[in-house]
Formats: C-alpha cells, sequence, structure tokens
C-alpha cells in the first residue's frame, strides 16, 4: 500500500497539538519551538502533495478509501483537487507564521499571579485547528467533512474566549467579558449552521444510500440517482446556510468583527485566513457538485447577498475606529466577491474566487499581523491612538502600507488579479452585478487609506514617539508575505495551473458554459 501522504499531512498537526500540550508547564519555550517544529514539517507534507499533484491527472488525486462505519455506509475517504491542493498549501503556509507571530501571547499575564494562560495549550490549539481544516480540504465522504467541519469549532472557541486580546480600553475585567462574548457567538452561530446542515447530510442518506461525494456525484452525472426538484432544493439550502455563516456572508456575518476584535491578531488571522475558506471551499465542491440544479436556482439571490457583503462591509469598515474591526468588515466584503466569483457560474469567476480565497489568506495575514505588532506596542486597537508612526518605526509602517495596498487591490499585488477574474466573470454574465460590485473597490481605496493617513501620518503622538521597529522575529513573519503578495501579483500561474482544471470540472457539473462574446459582425 503506498503511504498515506494525505492522513499524514492531517494527522501530523493533531498529534503535534498532544505533544504540544502534553510539555511540562515550566517548559513554554519547548512548547512554543515543538509547535512551530510540527508546523514547518507540516508544511513540508504539504509541498510534497503540491509536488505530486497532476493538474491534467484524475480529478482526485492521492485518494485513500477504508471503511468506517459500516452500517450506515461511513467510509474514511480523502482525496485532493486543484482546490483543495491550493488551500492545502495555503493553511500549511500560514500556520508557522501565525505561531510566530503569537510567540508572547500566550505568555503568563503577571509574573508571579495566579492570572496565567497555558502557553502550550494556546500552541496546541493551533495546531488542532490546523489538521481539522486540512482533514476538512482533504475529505471525499460528507459525513466525514460534517465531523472536522463542526469539530475545529471547540479549538476555535478556546483560542478566542481563552486567549484574547490584551489592548482593551475599559481593562481586563472587561476585556475578558468581551472575549467570552465573542467567542459564545462565534460558537452559536457556527453551531446552528451545522445542525442544520446535519439534517441536510441525513437528508443525503436518505435519498442517496451512502455518504461518497464521487459515487452520489457519478449517480447524479449519469441519471442513476434522479432526485426530486424540492429535495434537491432543500438539502442545497442546508448545506448552503452552513457555509454561508462559516464564510461568513451577509446576515450570517455579525460573528465575525467580535471575534476578529476580541482574538490576538495571529488567531484573527487564522479565523479569516483559514478556517472561514473551508466554508467557500465547500460551496466550490459540495454545493454545485451534489446539488447543480438547485445551485443554479439559488444563484440570483445568493450573488445579491453578496453584493450587499461587498458594498455593506465595506461602508462599515469606512466608518471604523477599531483597527482590527475595520480589516474584520474589510474580509467580509472580500469574502462577497469569492461567493460572487463562485455563483457567477463562470470559468474566470470560479478560478478568480479559488485564487482570492489564497491571496485574501496572504493579504489579511499581512495586514493584520502587522497590525498586531503595532497595537502590542502601543496597547490600543483605537485609530485615534496613534499618529505619525512611519517616523519613528519606518519598516513597520511601509509593511503595513503593502498589506494596505494589497486588500484594495492594487495592481501588482497578489489580490488585484483574483479580484479582477472575479468581475470580469461576473460581468460577461450578470452585468448590473458587476458594474455594482466595482464600488466596493472605491470603497476598499477610502478605507484602507484613511486608516493609514491616520495612523501612519501627521505629527507624531506622544505616546507612539519611543515606538520600537519591527523586530527581527517580526521580519521573518511579515517579510515572506510581502515576498508572496509581490510574486503571486506579477505571476500568479503557478496557482491557476492547479486550479483552473478542477474549475472546468465544477463548471461541467452545473453543466455551464461561458457566456460567448457579442461580437458584431463585420459589414
Amino acid at each position: 500500500m503506498s503511504f498515506p501522504l494525505l492522513t499524514a499531512t492531517a494527522v501530523l498537526p493533531a498529534i503535534g497539538a498532544i505533544a504540544t500540550a502534553a510539555v511540562p508547564a515550566a517548559q513554554r519555550t519547548a512548547a512554543k519551538w515543538l509547535a512551530l517544529l510540527v508546523s514547518l514539517t507540516t508544511l513540508a507534507l504539504a509541498i510534497t502533495v503540491l509536488v505530486r499533484f497532476d493538474p491534467d491527472g484524475d480529478r482526485y488525486q492521492l485518494t485513500e478509501s477504508h471503511a468506517w462505519i459500516k452500517d450506515f455506509g461511513v467510509r474514511y475517504e480523502l482525496g485532493v483537487d486543484g482546490i483543495a491542493v491550493a488551500l492545502i498549501a495555503l493553511t500549511a503556509v500560514l500556520i508557522p507564521f501565525i505561531i510566530l507571530a503569537g510567540w508572547h501571547d500566550a505568555d503568563p499575564l503577571e509574573t508571579g499571579s495566579r492570572r496565567w494562560r497555558p502557553t502550550q495549550g494556546f500552541f496546541a490549539l493551533i495546531l488542532a485547528v490546523e489538521a481539522m481544516v486540512i482533514l476538512s480540504f482533504e475529505a471525499t465522504d460528507v459525513f466525514l467533512f460534517y465531523i472536522f467541519f463542526e469539530a475545529m469549532l471547540i479549538p476555535m472557541y478556546f483560542l478566542i474566549g481563552g486567549f484574547g486580546d490584551r489592548a482593551h480600553a475599559h481593562g481586563e475585567e472587561a476585556a475578558s467579558t468581551q472575549r467570552s462574548y465573542a467567542a459564545v457567538k462565534f460558537l452559536l452561530y457556527n453551531l446552528v449552521g451545522g445542525l442544520i446542515m446535519l439534517a441536510a447530510v441525513i437528508g443525503l442518506y436518505v435519498v442517496a444510500g451512502n455518504f461518497s461525494l464521487q459515487e452520489i456525484a457519478e449517480a447524479r452525472a449519469n441519471g442513476s440517482l434522479d432526485m426530486a426538484t424540492n429535495t434537491e432544493r432543500w438539502l442545497f439550502l442546508g448545506f448552503f446556510f452552513a457555509f454561508a455563516v462559516k464564510a461568513p456572508l451577509w446576515p450570517l456575518h455579525t460573528w465575525l468583527p467580535n471575534a476578529m476584535g476580541e482574538a490576538t491578531a495571529p488567531v484573527a488571522v487564522l479565523i479569516t485566513a483559514v478556517v472561514d475558506k473551508v466554508g467557500t471551499f465547500a460551496m466550490l465542491r459540495f454545493c454545485l457538485q451534489l446539488f447543480p440544479e438547485a445551485s443554479k436556482w439559488a444563484t440570483p439571490v445568493i450573488l445579491v447577498l453578496a453584493l450587499i457583503s461587498i458594498i455593506y462591509g465595506a461602508l462599515l469598515a469606512v466608518g471604523q475606529r477599531d483597527i482590527k474591526r475595520l480589516v474584520a468588515y474589510a474580509s467580509i466584503s472580500h469574502f462577497g466577491f469569492i461567493i460572487m466569483g463562485i455563483f457567477a457560474m463562470t470559468s474566470q469567476g470560479q478560478s478568480g474566487a479559488t485564487l482570492y480565497m489564497v491571496n485574501h489568506g496572504i493579504s489579511t495575514a499581512a495586514l493584520m499581523l502587522v497590525a498586531g505588532f503595532l497595537i502590542s506596542r502601543r496597547g490600543s486597537r483605537l485609530i485615534a491612538d496613534y499618529g505619525g508612526v512611519q517616523k519613528v518605526a519606518p519598516v513597520l509602517a511601509g509593511t503595513f502600507l503593502i498589506g494596505g495596498l494589497a486588500t484594495l487591490s492594487l495592481p501588482g499585488l497578489a489580490p488585484f488579479v483574483s479580484e479582477f477574474l472575479v468581475l470580469v466573470g461576473t460581468f460577461t454574465r450578470y452585468p448590473v452585478i458587476g458594474i455594482i460590485a466595482t464600488f466596493g473597490i472605491v470603497l476598499a481605496a477610502l478605507y484602507t487609506l484613511v486608516l493609514y493617513q491616520r495612523t501612519m501620518t501627521g505629527p507624531v503622538k506622544p505616546e507612539v514617539a519611543a515606538m520600537p521597529d519591527l523586530r527581527v522575529r517580526e521580519l521573518v513573519v511579515v517579510a515572506p508575505l510581502v515576498v508572496l503578495l509581490i510574486f503571486l501579483g506579477v505571476y500568479p500561474k503557478p496557482v491557476t495551473d492547479i486550479v483552473n482544471p478542477a474549475v472546468k470540472q465544477t463548471m461541467s457539473d452545473v453543466q455551464k458554459k461561458d457566456p460567448q462574446p457579442e461580437v458584431e459582425a463585420a459589414k
């Protein structure tokens, strides 16, 4: 039997999480280095998956299949297509930077005090989330996917509620209350979505007789499984609701600003750059593949919701006074672009949406992590508490600017290509939606440049006059992300070559072809 590469890629961080949690309490530094080593080894395995994947080969590759719960037809089935490979690589790349950026985030609050936080637990939880996210990208059994789709909520709950941001204007007691509220809200929203999805998963089993994504999709394609129209639509809505909560899509988005605002900056990156991508990925893998007719039926409404997310998120970002909540609302706007690209039902839109998932992860990580370094120095998340930072910490200000320019999709940086593809793909089929969505770009420029102006330019405020510039560890975190933003901005071909064949197969699932341009006949 060949080496189970996909299992190893997911199981290694899970084992690493257990080992990190077991490190003695006095050996906090050892726990950090162990977590970092595990994340780097996982990255090496993810690169191996990337190298062994053949974009022109079978749809699902490196497959593994074993009986699990025979009485209910549940199997341990794994397989990756180009979209999954790209997102596994994104996850494995970001986790080491998240660990490095959060190196001191779980250190004891006060030396010699009973108020302490288990450092080992913080890094163990990050590795546990990585394991569950990777398994979610790999699972081709619907029930197996559902388990890890829901299980990742548990470590995320503790990361938000137990290891929240220390920069709070009203003291530690108020901060603890806000963290608990944000964690509970995150958990309840996602649990409700998950319970609705569970009902749809059971309904799918009743109709199809098994949970295998590939078998159900093949049966649908060859006509041996014919779902009633209403049945398919209800099942689609059950799946889509859960994914829209995770994504998040307006009006199911309200948990995200609270969670990102109260979490530490690395955990905020884990939420929006890693965990939330499972929602948009699942729309492509499960909604479109299992319920093609219902996906087309729901497309007009979903596009309107995505458009509202784009404009609404951007408008609220403009009015934010909190740096982290601004980034959170900007992410809601960006997820609107991703979902719009998916349901535009064009190859350009879906390729752009997949590329956007990758590029948004990198750009948000760059901006949020630098913002976290800034906040840790000043001890405040409020934009008004900053001014003139570029004069005392020019490297910090420069990297903050690059992250911001990537967020507004400046040409030459990675998100521009993906946003352009999404807009082109949408405009060719839904021109009105595409035109209105472009206003989101204008608003992105407004909230990004205003943020930079108010924090980095102008007179130096006394509170930031002695602010140190980026340290070596922080540069190690930020510099590779900036390099990736520039590289994928000028040369996105390595990613598009991997995802485009998978996108073509998804388009075939929904029986959609790209609209042909209307060319006026030559006279």
